[in-house]
């Protein structure tokens, strides 16, 4: 097939469509915007992130103390907060995870001195690492501490209660801790003790995190019986309160099936408890195909191959079919779709060895290829903005795929805190269909040959302007797209790329810029508004363009 017989098939494509797969070697590629074709506004809270006292994400990572030589604000790290203030103010979850299973919110209030020193749900995972608040948690980081951090980054606080441990009761009062005016009740004058007389406001609540494993290893059944007990009555105090259940293990659509079929047992109305459905999917499985052990499977953060580079990247794409796939059931039972998929964790996750502190477990680098699977996934995002309502990268620093890293006073953003800045116009646009033709990029798995698309994105529209984000997964090659505008004209365009020429690429406190974004760009557009593009091999690419 010529370049002019494959760009004529590929304009009847549907979103992220490509053809049969062939040599790895990027191809022209077609790219249509169906201006005229909305799906749904694109919530900001898709750009959430995840704040669990594991290893160094709190202590060393967002919690530094009043009396750090370290910038801080309030004992919270300032760097933190100023690169927050420059993405989408999407929510933050805490306190897990299953850190949240194990968590007594009341160890993390009053007076910070008379607070209780607790095991840690991680320590015995960590019995190599030293000894600090990492493994003994002195409860310094509580709700106060943690709202105040949430807004102090501009964004809104999700708190994720433990229901393996604690009754509902404690719930309940969690919430009254939080929300309930001020001086009105004892729990109000605790949090005041705190450093908080005023409401904090909550919206969002978790009732409960992966109850089918560490949560309390409950079958869909048990669990639909404990959520509606738990929310059979809460105090809101004029807050429309969010309650999001603790949705399947990957792909386990029976476990949403059977939830949705228990909760409405006694009657459909008990779909108006429920907000969100939580999905967590990780990256983990480097092995192409040789294993499905979690630990096996899981590669290196920095030394793999171009091989392994796109199994990751294939797995990220996993994403499209867990959320159609869960929707698809949910709607059998919730047949307005009035509850809404909130992927809450969700990210690579690497084998251990590449963390930049003893002290952080679970930590590691993160490279380019971090950088590519996050742009698939918030593209992802994107085109089902009617489906996920929220999402939380798992986790915010020093933890799995990390927006920064830091080590005492030192500092760095990774490449994917550079995708979330360059993703941030799409946050509250409109979402638009979009039409993406080219040769799908085959690999070599160890028993068969593994394909990915050669070329992702999502499109969003505000105010006469469109938002074009475009991922080339090609470690290699450069990929020529033709864009056109379907309902609209191309005025003019801009863009910005984040690409690496070494696949294994990553910024270090010694080069922090090592992967930074390039400086932004006039694109040449033509007459008709359709125009050519040069994307980079393994990049992330914006394109800024306005509606003549």
């Amino acid at each position: 097939m010529d370049r002019r017989d494959f760009l004529r098939t590929t304009m009847l494509a549907g979103a992220a469509m490509t053809l049969a797969p062939r040599a790895t070697s990027a191809a022209d590629a077609r790219v249509d915007v169906l201006l005229d074709e909305p799906i749904a506004r694109i919530d900001p809270n898709v750009y959430g992130h995840f704040v669990e006292h594991l290893g160094g994400v709190v202590y060393d990572g967002i919690w530094v103390g009043e009396g750090s030589r370290i910038p801080n604000t309030g004992g919270i790290r300032q760097a933190i907060v100023d690169h927050m203030r420059r993405l989408p103010k999407g929510v933050l979850r805490w306190p897990g995870g299953c850190f949240a299973d194990s968590y007594d919110w009341r160890d993390g209030v009053g007076p910070r001195e008379s607070r209780p020193r607790r095991t840690n749900f991680w320590s015995d995972e960590m019995p190599a690492r030293p000894d600090g608040p990492w493994k003994y948690d002195p409860n310094h980081f509580g709700t106060n501490e943690f709202v105040r951090f949430a807004r102090l980054c501009g964004g809104e606080p999700y708190l994720a209660a433990n229901l393996r441990s604690l009754p509902a009761r404690d719930f309940y009062q969690w919430v009254e801790y939080a929300n309930s005016p001020a001086g009105s009740t004892t729990l109000a004058e605790l949090r005041a003790r705190g450093g908080s007389p005023e409401p904090l406001g909550v919206r969002f609540w978790g009732v409960g995190n992966e109850t089918w494993g560490c949560g309390g290893n409950l079958t869909a059944d048990e669990y639909a019986v404990e959520y509606r007990k738990f929310t059979a009555w809460l105090p809101k105090y004029g807050v429309p309160l969010s309650f999001i259940g603790s949705g399947p293990n990957g792909n386990d659509l029976s476990w949403t099936r059977r939830f949705f079929t228990t909760l409405t047992a006694k009657g459909e109305g008990a779909l108006n408890s429920i907000w969100g459905w939580a999905l967590h999917h990780y990256t983990w499985n480097a092995s192409r195909g040789a294993t499905t052990d979690w630990d096996k499977g899981k590669g290196d953060a920095l030394a793999y191959t171009t091989d392994e580079w796109y199994e990751l990247l294939h797995q990220a794409s996993l994403m499209e079919t867990l959320i159609t796939g869960h929707w698809a059931v949910m709607g059998e039972i919730d047949r307005r779709h009035r509850v809404k998929i909130v992927v809450d964790e969700w990210g690579t996750w690497h084998k251990p060895g590449t963390e930049i502190h003893p002290s952080h477990h679970l930590g590691q680098q993160s490279t380019i290829r971090d950088a590519l699977v996050a742009g698939l996934t918030l593209d992802t995002f994107h085109r089902h903005a009617d489906k996920v309502a929220m999402a939380n990268i798992a986790q915010l620093v020093n933890c799995l795929q990390s927006l920064f890293l830091t080590d005492g006073d030192r500092f760095l953003v990774t490449p994917t805190y550079h995708v979330f800045a360059l993703y941030a116009p799409h946050a509250g646009g409109e979402a638009v269909r979009t039409q993406i033709g080219a040769p799908d990029v085959g690999y070599q798995r160890v028993n068969d040959r593994g394909e990915v698309a050669g070329l992702s994105g999502s499109t969003s529209v505000r105010d006469r302007t469109v938002t074009l984000t475009l991922v080339n997964p090609h470690a290699t090659d450069a990929t020529d797209a033709t864009i056109t505008l379907r309902g609209g004209r191309a005025a003019s365009a801009r863009a910005v790329t984040l690409a690496a020429s070494d696949i294994h690429a990553h910024n270090t406190f010694d080069r922090p810029a090592a992967v930074a974004p390039s400086a932004e760009s006039a694109v040449q557009v033509g007459s008709g508004g359709t125009f050519t593009h040069r994307l980079p091999a393994s990049s992330v690419t914006r394109l800024t363009v306005a509606l003549g």
